[in-house]
Order: C-alpha cells, then sequence, then structure tokens
C-alpha cells in the first residue's frame, strides 16, 4: 500500500437510498501534506502536497519562478521533518525572488496556487524548435499516459504530468496539477537532461499559470485531456508554444503553432 493513501471506512448510497452490505465498505483516500520550502534559511512558503519527490517539487516551483535556471545554481537539497519540510541552498535570481512577492496571483489551479511571475520580464521569451510531431505520435503518447498508475487506481484524486525527451520519459503525479508539472519539471533539471524537443502531456486544464510553467522550462509542445483557457491560449500565441487541448479517444483540439504537428 501506497504511503501516499490511507483506507477509511465508507457507506454507499443511490438513488434509492443506503446500498446494504453484509459488511462495512472501504475505500482508499489520499493523504496530502502541508510541506514547507525553505530557500536558503528562510521559509518560502507552504504547499498542500503529496509528500513524494519533494525535492524535485522545490527545484521545479523555483524554476517555474525564475528565482533558478540552472541546476549548477542548486548547492544542496535536504528533506526534513518526516518529509513535511524541504531545505534548498542555492544562487538565485534575487529580483524573480522578489517579484514572487511583490504581487501575488490566486491562480485558478485545482488546489489553489500562488504564482507571483506571471507578469514582467522573466515571461518575455518566445520558444523557437525545429520539433516535428506526427498525429500519430501524439495520440501513440496519449495513450501511455492515459495508464492510470497504482495511485490513480486506487484513490482516482491525482494529477499527472509526463515529460516526453528524445530518449527518455518522465513522470510525477500530485493532488494539484500545478504540483504534478513543478515535480516533472525539477526531476528533469536535477537530471540535467535536454528540454529542447520535449512533449509536456498533463491532465488538467491548461490555464495561463499553466502554460507559463511550461514556457519557463522552454517546452515546444504541451498536450492536455482537459479544456484550455482563453488566457492560456493567449499566453501560448505569444510564446511559441503548441497547444493541444480535448485530447481523448481519437480527437484533439490543437489551439496554436500548428507548423510542429505534422499528418
Amino acid at each position: 500500500m501506497h504511503n501516499q493513501s490511507l483506507k477509511l471506512p465508507i457507506e454507499k448510497i443511490s438513488p434509492s437510498g443506503f446500498i446494504p452490505a453484509s459488511e462495512y465498505f472501504s475505500d482508499y483516500v489520499i493523504k496530502e501534506e502541508r510541506i514547507a520550502f525553505y530557500l536558503n534559511g528562510k521559509k518560502l512558503l507552504s504547499v498542500m502536497s503529496i509528500p513524494q519527490e519533494q525535492d524535485y517539487h522545490i527545484v521545479g516551483f523555483l524554476t517555474s519562478e525564475g528565482v533558478i535556471d540552472k541546476p549548477e545554481q542548486i548547492h544542496s537539497i535536504q528533506i526534513k521533518d518526516e518529509g513535511k519540510s524541504v531545505w534548498i541552498e542555492a544562487k538565485i535570481h534575487e529580483e524573480n525572488l522578489k517579484n514572487l512577492f511583490r504581487e501575488k496571483t490566486l491562480t485558478s489551479g485545482c488546489c489553489v496556487g500562488v504564482a507571483g511571475n506571471l507578469e514582467g520580464h522573466i515571461i518575455e521569451r518566445f520558444i523557437e524548435t525545429p520539433l516535428k510531431v506526427s498525429c500519430q505520435k501524439i495520440f501513440e503518447n496519449l495513450r501511455e499516459f492515459e495508464k492510470p498508475s497504482e495511485l490513480f487506481s486506487q484513490t482516482g484524486c491525482v494529477h499527472k504530468a509526463m515529460l516526453l525527451l528524445e530518449n527518455e520519459v518522465l513522470i510525477s503525479e500530485d493532488i494539484g496539477r500545478h504540483n504534478a508539472i513543478d515535480k516533472v519539471m525539477g526531476k528533469a533539471m536535477l537530471k540535467n537532461l535536454n528540454k529542447t524537443n520535449a512533449i509536456l502531456y498533463v491532465s488538467g486544464r491548461l490555464s495561463l499559470e499553466m502554460v507559463i510553467k511550461a514556457v519557463m522550462h522552454n517546452i515546444p509542445i504541451i498536450v492536455s485531456k482537459a479544456a484550455a483557457t482563453y488566457m492560456g491560449i493567449k499566453a501560448a500565441q505569444e510564446s511559441g508554444v503548441t497547444l493541444i487541448g480535448f485530447a481523448r479517444g481519437n480527437s484533439a483540439n490543437l489551439y496554436t503553432h500548428s507548423g510542429r504537428i505534422i499528418p
């Protein structure tokens, strides 16, 4: 059994009332924790998250916010307090750290996230890559992405992010769609993997902050099973990201920069 889930007694109901059982029903539920992030000896913030891959999480989050941008800036990472705190020592971009707290934006995330660098110079970039991907490959990868993990099969309560690189596939899960992306991106950074021709598959909707996270990691193609918002599409168009939503079954919506997708 995963230590990220626990089994609880439940009752079951239907339109006709309570469902009788010869024995008690039980079900697995996700077990999230409040994880504290510490940067250079000072508390940065706390996040509600599954206590796994915490080192990847903090690295991905700081990179998404422009506070660090390469693994060489990281001096050390420690996970303490039985996984409930993460301590990172790093050479950081001080101005972007200040931006994180200067004006906070309450995001549209499923677990309510806070982002401070949604606007400003750190996202003024345009992703250019010769990457071309066939429609068939997009859907082949989707089939792989749709395979449920043991934790999802148990609880039905996690978002998933899958990063397809040239020679490796990375997968992370969390109760928050933002957290799942941060974890998989942090994993790629700590492995020092090249993301130039990467494709990111996510389970959550493609809102502004989700797209910006990918932009900060120079990801050229994002595919989601869920919808895209207007601001998410606008950000993808302006930053050179190929954005694909409603990828389900044998169809998907292609919103921006279709030149990377070939028949």
